[in-house]
């Protein structure tokens, strides 16, 4: 072992504790970005590999009735590769101990082969024989839900008849990674499932022989998507089509992929905090090292050393640390990583989750972590270089004293000594002070960063769920009808008031921009569901004119006073041209109301309602469920209170578990951070300190000396840290 070598073993000893603290700091970082680019690419190749295997369409229609026939016109068109034309419709099911119903969508399979698009994984169980009306195959997640296994039943509304599904079988679908239904704010596993069964006695029980009312598509290579949706939309037109989208619209791929763009927001952001601050510490550390080692600096260039072997001495102990940091970082990143895909599985539903661990994600942290320390400690390593002997053989020159800001403010006359020195020794080293009171910022704002997410969801719940939407349930009809429905409905047991509402499906275009969406007709006055903007002021939709929520007037270029063009996707489907008269908060979609009388105007059409809000006597609310669930004309119920339930037993349960690995992340940071200037500070004043215990300081006063400047360090950098995670979950 050489000199410098032994050298370097005996610096990291007396500074075992601040390389420590360091070394997490870094290892944090490093975890970070491990965990959020090894779970992302994870993700992406097990969300790659099921859309193949699966063969999973790039494009989707509905429409209200077609004859099989329109399938040859529909593979002729260029681009299109196959076409799977299948039954799809929403019922009501009763669920042996659940009081309230379910939703459940009934999708059609072939009788004598497999799917040719969104191909089935089974579970458990077999397929649905042919002739067996009543065998149906569940979704893995409603049957978890529910404790369902192949053998058991449950009772669904098909067509006004009550009739009984035989589980055989438990599957996973590609449309339904994310088991959830479009406009839904959360996934609801327990209250939504879908079903399949073979299509000859799906479209028997619907009278629906030799048609369809749903269809997917794929695309062969280099097709238009654009160029085939609009053919599609012309052939299913005049067939009640609601227009087709592809799979940026498609509820479970549309949540994945956005899960997919936060993962890397989040592997970049959070470790360059991490890095930033482990930089800063090193380059700290190390000046103070070469500060007070300038007499051996000296004479290691005294005796020969080279000004690259000097420098490569104290890059090496810079590196050293760092790759203790990386090991650790690494090896807590991957199982975090484990963690984080375990915690994905309770989400989305894939046959197979192919975790890895990839060679150039471990490449990079290496390359980020080396890089940022590097940078930090450069110009230590510079200064160390750069000293001559003769000069290095010498003390350093003192700091120059002068009176501290509030002294020239005449002030020091109300101060006592010990806060004079604080605020003296702070003043003296500006930029150290300023870069220690970023240090414990950048604590606080990683723990702003990662409450974020808890806050904001608390937020929309209270938002959606209580300010807006005070119902107790929106009862959904099976086909819109007139408004002597809603007499029945507030006669159901247990129905305190009820409001209609109407909803129809469009397409709003302004300009090449267009968005599929569902206009909401609203009564002028009503007191269950309520249109609120960014402030929580109640918003009444206009006799004339469009309410549009923001994200929707961003997503197609417009503001209030433009006018759009409302393509209907049902009836006889008019196109229309409506004025923006307003726009609203929305955090439940890209959604659009208007006036209910407007609405029907616009659609040329009685007074129809879609479906109710309704308020419910919880003391009999039992009741109610029993008759909705035995209700013909009645497609779906949504329970808000279920709603809320569900998410705070997925949702919220999962967030709690980030918050502990923040929380510990945040700490980690604020140890190194004051320990690492309380250290340096305390060996940079020990004559000083020695000096005032000789002089009759006591060891209280001596303490109060160095515990004031981390406090008023700390106290700069709250408020700092505040400010900065604000800044940096806005950005997120």
């Amino acid at each position: 072992m050489t000199q410098l070598n032994r050298k370097l073993l005996r610096d990291l000893t007396h500074m075992k504790g601040q390389a420590f603290a360091i070394g997490l700091v870094i290892a944090c970082g490093v975890a970070t970005f491990v965990m959020s680019l090894t779970t992302l690419e994870s993700l992406k190749t097990t969300k790659a590999t099921y859309y193949e295997r699966s063969r999973f369409a790039q494009v989707f229609a509905h429409l209200k009735r077609a004859p099989l026939t329109l399938r040859d016109r529909l593979s002729e068109i260029p681009g299109v590769g196959q076409v799977q034309t299948r039954m799809v419709e929403d019922v009501t099911i009763d669920v042996a101990g659940m009081s309230e119903p379910a939703i459940g969508r009934l999708i059609s399979l072939p009788a004598y082969r497999r799917p040719l698009l969104n191909d089935l994984h089974m579970r458990r169980g077999r397929y649905p024989a042919p002739g067996r009306a009543d065998e149906a195959l569940v979704s893995e997640a409603f049957s978890e839900a529910h404790s369902l296994m192949p053998g058991d039943d449950v009772r669904a509304v098909i067509n006004g008849r009550l009739q009984r599904l035989r589980i055989v079988g438990i599957a996973l679908s590609p449309e339904y990674v994310l088991q959830m239904r479009s406009g839904d704010l959360l996934p609801d596993d327990k209250r939504f499932g879908v079903f399949w069964m073979l299509e000859d006695e799906l479209n028997a029980a619907f009278d629906m022989e030799g048609a369809f009312n749903d269809l997917t598509l794929s695309l062969r290579r280099g097709a238009s998507e654009r160029e085939v949706i609009r053919r599609v939309d012309r052939l299913i037109k005049p067939y009640g089509g609601i227009g087709a989208h592809g799979r940026d619209e498609q509820v479970s791929h549309r949540y994945l992929s956005d899960e997919i763009r936060q993962l890397r927001g989040m592997g970049m952001i959070a470790p360059i905090i991490f890095l930033s601050v482990a930089a800063f510490l090193l380059n700290v550390v190390l000046s103070r090292i070469i500060s007070t080692q300038r007499e051996q600096i000296a004479a290691l260039k005294a005796f020969g050393y080279t000004h690259l072997e000097v420098g490569a001495h104290y890059l090496k102990l810079v590196l050293i640390i760092t790759t203790a940091g990386l090991v650790l970082g690494c090896a807590v990143g991957v199982w975090l990583g484990r963690g984080l895909a375990q915690m994905y599985t309770e989400f989305y539903r894939f046959p197979v989750y192919y975790f890895e661990v990839d060679a150039s994600v471990l490449v990079l942290a290496l390359g980020l972590s080396v890089g940022a320390a590097v940078t930090g400690t450069l110009g230590a390593v510079r200064r160390a270089v750069k000293l001559p002997p003769a000069e290095a053989m010498r003390p350093e020159p003192p700091p120059t004293f002068r009176p501290t800001f509030l002294e020239r403010l005449g002030l020091q006359r109300v101060m006592t000594q010990t806060p004079r020195m604080v605020l003296r020794q702070l003043e003296r080293r500006p930029v150290k002070t300023l870069f220690s009171a970023l240090g414990v910022a950048a604590a606080v704002a990683v723990l702003v960063l990662g409450r974020f997410g808890v806050d904001a969801l608390d937020y929309l719940m209270e938002f959606e769920y209580h300010r807006s939407q005070r119902q107790d349930a929106t009862i959904a009809f099976v086909e819109p009808l007139g408004s002597e429905v809603l007499h029945e409905v507030t006669k159901m047991p247990a129905v305190r008031r009820a409001e209609p509402f109407r909803s129809v499906p469009v397409r709003i275009k302004s300009g090449h921009r267009a968005r599929r969406v569902v206009i909401t007709g609203l009564e002028p006055v009503t007191r269950l569901t309520r249109v609120l903007d960014r402030r929580g002021r109640e918003v009444v939709p206009p006799p004339n004119g469009l309410v549009l929520s923001t994200k929707l007037a961003e997503v197609i270029g417009v503001e209030v006073g433009d006018t759009v063009v409302v393509e209907v996707q049902e009836g006889r489907q008019p196109t229309r041209h409506v004025p923006v008269a307003g726009l609203i908060t929305d955090y439940a979609g890209t959604n659009a109301y208007m006036d209910r009388g407007a609405l029907h105007r616009l659609m040329r059409e009685g007074r129809l309602a879609s479906g109710a809000f309704v308020t419910v006597d919880r003391w009999h609310r039992d009741e109610l469920y029993r008759t909705l669930k035995e209700t013909p004309g009645v497609g779906s119920v949504v329970i808000k209170q279920a709603a809320i339930q569900s998410f705070e037993k997925t949702v919220a349960e999962n967030q709690l578990r980030m918050q502990a690995f923040i929380v510990v992340f945040a700490v980690i940071i604020a140890f190194g951070v004051v320990y690492n200037t309380a250290r340096i500070s305390l060996s940079e004043r020990s004559r000083e300190l020695a000096t005032l215990r000789v002089i009759g300081f006591t060891r209280t006063e001596i303490s109060a000396i160095l515990l004031g400047e981390l406090a008023v360090l700390t106290l700069i950098g709250v408020p700092l840290g505040l400010v900065m995670g604000y800044a940096l979950a806005g950005l997120v």
